[in-house]
């Protein structure tokens, strides 16, 4: 009955883990490209579109990926209480879980910082401008959750 357990928890973390990254990377490589391609100048719009149908998918799927993270680790057989680093998986995870903090705070200033001041931009510069900070901060995103997929491959063989 634990295995059931853990790998339906394992398996709603993976899902939540793929539409989160898997949206960015979405949005980075295809969705934005090819709204510039065929709208041109309009492609704001679109992205606009996409990102208040997106956000609240990714919100739920940081919510998941959260609780179901602390399920697993509570879980993990190598987990020895908060504070405790003496294996390499410990010390691996606490790296994984601190970039995650990071995407999570990018992505939250996005939402509830950055969009409503590109919408309150008094000029087109400084619109341009800022929409440039936050494709910038997808990006970084999109390079910390690649990172997260690293560790968490290293940590399942540890």
């Amino acid at each position: 009955m634990r295995e059931l357990m853990l790998a339906a928890i394992y398996w709603l973390h993976i899902i939540a883990t793929v539409i989160w990254i898997g949206g960015i990377i979405f949005i980075l490589f295809i969705a934005i490209p090819s709204a510039k391609q065929v709208l041109g100048a309009e492609a704001g719009k679109l992205m606009g579109e996409i990102s208040k149908r997106f956000t609240p998918i990714a919100n739920y799927s940081i919510l998941f990926l959260i609780v179901t993270g602390i399920a697993l680790t509570g879980l993990n057989k190598q987990f020895l209480g908060i504070g405790i680093f003496e294996n390499k998986w410990t010390w691996i995870l606490t790296l994984k879980h601190i970039i995650i903090l990071v995407m999570v705070v990018i992505h939250f200033y996005r939402g509830l910082v950055l969009t409503p001041k590109i919408g309150r931009a008094d000029s087109a510069t400084e619109k341009t401008n800022l929409q440039k900070l936050s494709i910038s901060l997808v990006k970084v995103n999109c390079g910390l959750g690649i990172m997260v997929l690293l560790l968490s491959g290293i940590t399942s063989v540890l």
